[in-house]
């Protein structure tokens, strides 16, 4: 290998540029564009000079605007090659270390918690949403997460024999099994008068007459969020599954709703955020010359105007 190779692979340090002098003594230059760019009074004292490059300066000066702690105002100037004069590249408004800054925007559907919903508030549900899946298909064949599908049967059996002691089982299809199946080996059970009891205090906590089943688009009836129950309170209750809904975890009536429904309308795109209050990015358009005066002025007419002399032969 040769040494030209070996210098060809060795990596280079970039070069940082010194200071211009010229660029560096211009704080006036500076400060003056800052002022014309900002608010009168917001610009404040030149903090640092920095190369950004051969004959590139920025200057950064306090910005003492409200609301903007910690940014600072940078103004970037240069100059020709063997030029004095020293001219304005641009003037931003930039944060620095330990600038106030605004938190990353968050969309919606990720800043909303459970309760936050409302009488009449809507939440659409995404098409994607991985809480809920297909109802019956019509298809013989259960899917593999159904409770009557072969692969759960056995799963469940599987479980059930490391935790559960076969001696005191009942044996499958004797009316004892199904008795306890029906939850029906307990000493006493639930009267009519119970059940109605039962049924007509949680109808008026989550029922069709409150607040919120009035302003609902669906009822729960039809809702993918909603756990049925066995027996006779399952033919008009069940418990809302819906973690953003406020009868999340709840025994609802089958005629309650709420705008968490899972069929309430599509997720919309997320909206774009606001602009900024202060835009320092677009440029503002000025009139370098003044209007022309109007003919009914009373001023001279354009014709009797003498033309100026340019230095042309």
């Amino acid at each position: 290998m040769s040494a030209a190779t070996t210098r060809s692979r060795t990596p280079r340090t970039p070069r940082i540029p010194a200071p211009d002098r010229l660029c560096v003594e211009a704080v006036e230059l500076a400060r003056a564009s800052a002022e014309e760019a900002a608010f009168p009074g917001v610009v404040g004292e030149h903090v640092s000079a920095v190369a950004e490059g051969d004959r590139v300066v920025t200057h950064f000066f306090e910005c003492k605007e409200p609301g903007y702690r910690g940014w600072r105002w940078a103004v970037t100037v240069t100059r020709a090659s063997r030029a004095k004069n020293v001219t304005l590249d641009e003037t931003v408004l930039l944060p620095g270390d330990d600038a106030l800054l605004a938190p990353e925007w968050v969309p919606w559907s990720e800043r909303l918690r459970p309760g936050d919903m409302g009488p009449g508030d809507l939440l659409p549900t995404d098409a994607e949403d991985l809480r809920l899946e297909q109802g019956w298909s019509g298809e013989d064949a259960p899917p593999p997460n159904s409770v009557v599908s072969t692969e759960m049967a056995e799963l469940v059996e599987a479980e059930d024999a490391d935790v559960t002691d076969r001696t005191v089982v009942p044996v499958r299809g004797s009316i004892t099994s199904v008795a306890e199946e029906l939850g029906m080996r307990r000493a006493r059970v639930l009267s009519r008068y119970g059940l109605h009891s039962a049924a007509d205090r949680w109808d008026e906590s989550f029922g069709a007459k409150t607040p919120m089943a009035q302003a609902a688009p669906a009822s729960c009836v039809s809702c993918g969020f909603l756990v049925a129950i066995g027996g006779s309170l399952g033919q008009a209750f069940g418990v809302c599954a819906n973690e953003f809904s406020p009868a999340d975890g709840r025994l609802v009536s089958l005629s309650y709703g709420c705008g968490g429904h899972s069929e309430a309308a599509v997720m919309p795109a997320p909206p774009r955020p606001a602009p900024p209050v202060l835009d320092s990015m677009a440029a503002d358009e000025f009139q370098l010359h003044p209007a022309a005066p109007a003919a009914d002025t009373g001023s001279v007419p354009p014709a009797d105007l003498r033309s100026e002399d340019l230095g042309h032969s």
